[in-house]
């Protein structure tokens, strides 16, 4: 029995999952959640009772949250092809370090912008002082990782690894929000943005999103609805 992805639309940070089981290369299925769509299915409670996405359903029908666990998980199972590191390695606490650095300081330096992005009713003040907090916030983030950059290939170094998956699903909101040209400003980032953008796993995540029905690379198994997995789910509650 595969394990199934729960990802958000639009723009879900849960992209950059979708991107990593591609990479992986072992089967699984997905479950969309519409995000906009309120109230969400009760039962989506049994996976994640913050109702949030991505969650991760495992085998054994046990629900595993958060971006970052998720990931740490997925790479634990991709050693074998390069995308994971034996635990107390220096390497996997590279990989430690930049998913937390991404799924905290750079995630949350959009905040503001997605505040924004849910609350039209905000005066033009308002507005504008979200939009110039956010900005400032994401220029550092940029800044930091150009100059990384500078003198790597990938986020970890000369390989790629999960850390650049979830990157792919969180640089997109960049020009979503409309806010500088990467190639301009740093083109360290920029590089990298331009070659995740030609990824066929980034091209496979940008498809699924838009209700498409990619193959991939022959891994993903279709989509199933919560109303399909409610046995697994209420055997596991």
């Amino acid at each position: 029995m595969e394990s199934v992805l729960f990802y958000g639309v639009p723009h879900g940070c849960s992209f950059g999952s979708i991107v990593a089981l591609e990479w992986l290369g072992q089967p699984y299925r997905l479950c969309r959640i519409e995000m906009l769509e309120q109230p969400w299915d009760p039962l989506y409670a049994k996976v994640n009772p913050l109702y949030q996405t991505p969650a991760l359903l495992l085998e054994d029908g046990e629900p595993l949250t958060e971006s970052q666990a998720i990931l740490q998980h997925l790479a634990a199972r991709g050693r074998e092809v390069g995308l994971g590191f034996a635990q107390g390695s220096r390497e996997f606490d590279r990989l430690s370090e930049m998913l937390a650095y991404l799924n905290t300081d750079f995630f949350v330096a959009f905040g503001p912008l997605w505040t924004l992005y849910e609350r039209q009713e905000l005066g033009g003040v308002q507005q504008e002082l979200l939009r110039q907090l956010g900005r400032e916030a994401v220029e550092q983030g940029c800044a930091h990782l150009d100059g990384l950059l500078a003198e790597r290939e990938w986020l970890l170094g000369e390989r790629r690894s999960l850390a650049d998956a979830y990157f792919s699903g969180l640089a997109r909101w960049i020009a979503y929000h409309r806010l500088f040209d990467p190639q301009q400003a740093y083109p360290h980032l920029a590089r990298h943005m331009r070659r995740l953008q030609a990824d066929p796993g980034v091209q496979f995540a940008e498809a699924i999103e838009r209700g498409e029905r990619p193959t991939g690379q022959g891994h993903f198994k279709g989509h199933v609805t919560l109303k399909e997995l409610e046995s697994r789910l209420v055997a596991w509650a």
